[in-house]
């Protein structure tokens, strides 16, 4: 594990899917616990599907989520470029070596010999029509040509791509970090496109080449890729650096809530959840996608319940800081089986992270949202007094303003329920008795509210817990919700006497 170098590679053809995240996620806290280094490259060979403002979105999203680059095309370093698309003619070195050395070979065929070749295999009822070591010898390429004719096309511009020729009758073995050894014959392997015709390369090429070029060591990446590996061996191994070639590990496939599949952006539409990280605009369609961010997630939660999604730590401890996330991470304790997707799991996380953290920090969007969406002015510190009040009945930060707004506006509703299970004819007495009290407090904290309440009831030969309820619903409408003496504290003794006597008189008429 010295000198540990690995790489999130994502193309910029949309949104970052948070399959994607993790992905990241995984091989930062990798890198982070071998005191190694966490590569960001951009693979924008793909032109044709590239999206503008994808790229930005991808650094957009490491950097909310504290999964910080060492290496990358803003952060600069000794492997670079950091783009694809700006290593173009490194690429094509290696792909006439493959060539020359007969482990690959020209391909002329044109897009409807391939789709004839395709519907032949189906007559013949093959199963997986492909361009492999059968059907090669049938097609338009440097095996089947002569090399007059291969070197009369070149020189003529007819368009070719550069195959891999991968060997007839092998058996091509990988050994996973995550899964052990996997072991794939060649039989059911296609002679892939290594070279495109317009002169970039596929992924397969160029993610090998850039790979060895700059050093990485271990290989993270999703199940999906799983399929590929093997044909990625063999190209290490025609290349000459099977002996410096990176150890993989597939990350289990992130599955939807019930289990039944990949998680897609329908399925997650269809389940109303978010599937990126910060909010995404398809730049065709203009059609927006709610993001992680502005749901109401902090990135803490996010990155906490990421961890866990085909990870565990082997103890009951379910809260971790990114650093302590570094400090407990271990690839034997990657999952082998898909693991499911669980929204409810991914809010609670959240939950846990708002009643962890300073007031101070939401004090300031909370002011400006009661200003913005209710024209209300709520100065500073009786913001933070609102978010203590809350924190343990919330899941989004939004919701202290929602549930906030039982400070400034005095009930218009009341639980119906309570009103007539709680209400009796000594209510309206006990609670102006209690009211009248309080008027004459200026300043009064929640347990000075309590032990007024408590003396006061008492004096007079009352249980005050069996007002308790009638007072909470005189105060705010409602039969339950956060702490009753901390409401009265942060509304002040005369505005909580004034709104219990005012909710008397309605109460009094509805019961």
């Amino acid at each position: 594990m010295e000198n540990v170098r690995v790489r999130f590679a994502p193309s910029p053809t949309g949104g970052l899917h948070i399959g994607g995240v993790r992905t990241a996620l995984f091989n930062y806290l990798f890198a982070r616990k071998h005191n190694g280094k966490f590569i960001l490259r951009i693979e924008d060979t793909d032109q044709a599907r590239y999206v503008e403002g994808a790229e930005q979105y991808i650094k957009d999203t490491l950097n909310w989520c504290g999964i910080d680059p060492d290496e990358g095309p803003d952060q600069g370093g000794d492997f670079g470029p950091y783009r694809q698309s700006e290593r173009k003619d490194i690429y094509r070195q290696y792909a006439e070596k493959l060539v020359e050395e007969g482990n690959a070979y020209y391909a002329f065929d044109t897009p409807e010999e391939l789709e004839a070749m395709r519907e032949r295999l189906k007559e013949q009822r093959v199963v997986n029509p492909q361009y492999d070591t059968i059907t090669r010898t049938t097609m338009k390429n440097s095996l089947t040509l002569s090399d007059e004719e291969v070197k009369r096309r070149i020189d003529n511009g007819d368009p070719y791509v550069i195959r891999i020729k991968v060997p007839k009758k092998e058996e091509v073995r990988l050994n996973d970090m995550v899964r052990g050894w996997v072991m794939v014959h060649t039989e059911v392997l296609d002679d892939k496109v290594l070279m495109k015709s317009d002169g970039m390369p596929t992924y397969h090429l160029a993610n090998i080449v850039d790979d060895h070029l700059m050093k990485i060591t271990h290989v993270i990446r999703g199940e999906e890729w799983l399929p590929s590996a093997p044909l990625h061996v063999l190209l290490y191994r025609f290349l000459d650096w099977e002996d410096e070639m990176p150890q993989f590990a597939h990350l289990p496939l992130i599955l939807k809530p019930d289990g039944n599949g990949k998680l897609s952006k329908r399925a997650a539409d269809k389940a109303g959840f978010p599937i990126f990280p910060l909010d995404w605009k398809d730049p065709e369609t203009g059609e927006i996608s709610t993001g992680f961010k502005e749901t109401g997630f902090l990135p803490q939660a996010l990155v906490n319940f990421l961890a866990f999604l085909g990870w565990n730590p082997g103890t009951e401890q379910e809260i971790f800081s990114l650093d302590e996330l570094v400090n407990e991470f271990s690839e034997d304790r990657i999952n082998k089986a898909g693991t499911k997707f669980d929204f409810d799991k991914a809010k609670w996380f959240n939950q846990q992270y708002i009643k962890s953290t300073d007031s101070n920090v939401f004090a300031a969007d909370l002011v400006k949202a009661f200003e913005a969406q209710h024209g209300i002015e709520c100065p500073s510190e009786q913001a933070i007094q609102i978010i203590d009040l809350l924190k343990e009945r919330v899941t989004f930060p939004s919701e202290f303003v929602e549930k906030g707004l039982i400070i400034f506006n005095p009930p218009s509703e009341y639980d119906e329920k309570v009103l007539k299970k709680k209400w009796n004819e000594d209510t309206p007495k006990v609670l102006a008795l209690f009211a009248d009290k309080l008027a004459d407090q200026e300043n009064i904290s929640s347990e000075s509210a309590k032990d007024l309440f408590w003396n006061t009831l008492e004096a007079e030969g009352y249980k005050p817990g069996q007002f308790m309820q009638t007072l909470r619903l005189a105060l705010t409408g409602e039969g339950s919700g956060p702490d009753l003496m901390t409401i009265i504290e942060i509304l002040g003794g005369e505005k909580a006497a004034k709104r219990i006597k005012s909710s008397i008189d309605t109460l009094s008429n509805q019961s």
